[in-house]
């Protein structure tokens, strides 16, 4: 089942502004809130939605991949990032954003505050990938250093919040006693402590340990893209919940081919004998050679266009084109015998430039290739 856009989910245009996005989310987040609907799985599956939605918008530069890949941008071919969050991602990122709509904020599933779990933090890493590999897609395996919980690690109960997550303070003021509740400084909200950790272990309990992390390159990602593996950044203490791996695309430059976009451009040389008299060339594309026909008479600076040999689209079906631009190498050492031919036949009509009206020009040729 394909996702519904992100800009219908909050009910607002492509050219909403950010605080008409933050509107539209605190109506959305506000129906759909667990609180205001017990039990209610439809309910509880559309402020999933929403917050997801709301992650992606209300950051530029997320927004602006979004904008110009779709879907794709984010959850790739092989469940790539995917944005499933679950309740204690939205209020641990946006639960300020519904002020004092349920009593004051949350502090995890549920409302209301109290105990929350921590989530550990994403880790960044580059992968270089070949034209051949954006091409294809790839799946390729990483090692990284990841923070685990060390084996051997005990908790015992907050003795400041007795395990609440939560410390109560009473103040006098001119209206009254007030009581306000905040996150406990001791444990940080979490209720609990660290009571044994083995040696080697932080002051978290966490040791660094090398994983080998399984990574789906769908086709057709381009340079700067990142993408999210959910879970295999560090661990988190106690029962929290792994940050993130975040994977940066680097493309690397190929010797012979330039891409643009979905499209690829090749440079093909010939000479002048191949060019009067017509030639048969092998050429790299992304999918391996292939053999392109030179008809005679074939001029310099032609465009061959070679269909579907480019880069697959993220957000849609098919492929871009390869454009084989012909340069026909003049030489710059002739021997006296060659230079006495060309000499010969100067004046000869043959050899006079004499364009045919369907040859079309430089600039023309250059419309041509991007419309």
């Amino acid at each position: 089942m394909s996702k519904r856009d992100y800009y219908e989910i909050l009910g607002v245009s492509k050219g909403a502004s950010e605080s008409e996005i933050k509107k539209a989310y605190r109506k959305k987040a506000i129906e759909f809130h667990p609180d205001k609907n017990p039990g209610d799985k439809v309910a509880e599956e559309k402020f999933k939605e929403a917050a997801e939605a709301y992650e992606i918008l209300s950051d530029g530069d997320k927004r602006a991949k979004y904008d110009q890949y779709g879907h794709a941008a984010f959850d790739g071919a092989g469940g790539f990032g995917g944005h499933h969050m679950n309740m204690d991602d939205i209020f641990s990122q946006f639960g300020d954003i519904f002020g004092s709509a349920f009593g004051g904020g949350f502090g995890g599933f549920g409302g209301g505050g109290g105990q929350r779990r921590a989530k550990g933090s994403n880790l960044r890493i580059k992968v270089k990938l070949t034209l051949e590999e954006i091409a294809a897609g790839v799946e390729k395996k990483v090692k990284v250093k990841r923070k685990v919980q060390a084996q051997g690690v005990s908790y015992k109960t907050c003795s400041t919040c007795n395990g609440s997550g939560q410390v109560v303070k009473i103040a006098n003021t001119i209206l009254g006693r007030m009581q306000t509740a905040s996150p406990c400084p001791t444990c940080g909200g979490l209720g609990e402590m660290i009571d044994k950790k083995p040696a080697g272990a932080d002051a978290q309990g966490m040791i660094l340990e090398e994983d080998t992390v399984s990574i789906k390159i769908p086709a057709g990602v381009v340079d700067g893209m990142q993408l999210k593996v959910s879970g295999k950044g560090n661990d988190a203490p106690g029962n929290g919940i792994p940050g993130d791996l975040i994977v940066a695309i680097e493309e690397v430059e190929h010797p012979t081919l330039k891409r643009e976009g979905e499209n690829l451009h090749f440079d093909l040389y010939i000479s002048y004998p191949e060019a009067i008299l017509g030639a048969s060339k092998e050429i790299d594309t992304v999918t391996g050679k292939v053999r392109i026909k030179l008809d005679e008479g074939i001029q310099s600076g032609k465009i061959l266009r070679l269909k579907g040999k480019g880069i697959p689209s993220l957000n849609s079906y098919g492929s871009g084109d390869m454009l084989v631009h012909i340069n026909v190498w003049t030489p710059k050492n002739l021997s006296k015998e060659q230079k006495k031919f060309f000499e010969e036949n100067l004046e000869n009509p043959n050899f006079s430039p004499n364009p045919e009206k369907s040859e079309k020009s430089f600039f023309e040729k250059v419309k041509d290739m991007f419309s």
